[in-house]
């Protein structure tokens, strides 16, 4: 039993990291077993508990600003989409499954054969970005693109995330996820989204 509370408490502080902070799920969890100090026996939260704490953070401490935010963010992934179209843009994260705040960035999963041909656009459109490697779609590593982009719907900057991966990969990358969730989302379909949040 002391372990099932445990985790409850596990899932509660990485979700206030998640979102207060902007953390990762897998960074926040290491952060809130290390501010708890429970010992390595205490098994991570699931992904539907890890999930329902995030929103029910949310919905105590930010129900009045989240949707806005929410909304801002995924107008300008939908404009990034639109900007990257040819590399077949898909939104993933806190911002495609509806629990970003102005602390989360904006990841977009791109395809192309050339993996420099993104990079190529950015440079052909003045825009500075840092590359990195990273553990990406199906578990390759692939170059992530980091770029500081105006949001205008916060008036301030926010981190977007570009993960360029080969052709193939986009073969599975809406394969529903742990929570039966699909997990990236079209440029029509987050579209769809602030319509739908605009009629609200």
């Amino acid at each position: 039993m002391h372990d099932d509370t445990s985790r409850r408490e596990l899932a509660a502080v990485a979700a206030a990291l998640m979102v207060d902070e902007g953390l990762e799920a897998r960074a926040a969890l290491a952060r809130a077993r290390q501010r708890l100090g429970l010992p390595a026996r205490v098994p991570p939260p699931d992904p539907a508990a890890l999930d329902a704490a995030v929103r029910e953070h949310l919905a105590l401490f930010h129900a009045d600003t989240q949707p806005r935010e929410l909304a801002a963010l995924r107008a300008t992934a939908l404009a990034w989409m639109q900007r990257l179209a040819a590399f077949e843009p898909l939104l993933g994260g806190a911002v495609w499954h509806g629990t970003a705040t102005r602390r989360s960035d904006i990841h977009l999963q791109l395809f192309s054969d050339d993996p420099k041909a993104v990079e190529i656009t950015l440079i052909n459109a003045g825009v500075a970005y840092d590359a990195a490697q990273a553990r990406g779609l199906h578990g390759r590593e692939v170059p992530v693109l980091h770029v500081a982009v105006r949001c205008e719907g916060l008036g301030e900057s926010v981190g977007l995330h570009l993960w360029v991966n080969d052709g193939a990969a986009r073969r599975g990358a809406r394969l529903p996820d742990a929570l039966g969730r699909t997990p990236r989302g079209t440029a029509d379909e987050v579209r769809a989204l602030l319509a739908a949040e605009g009629a609200a």
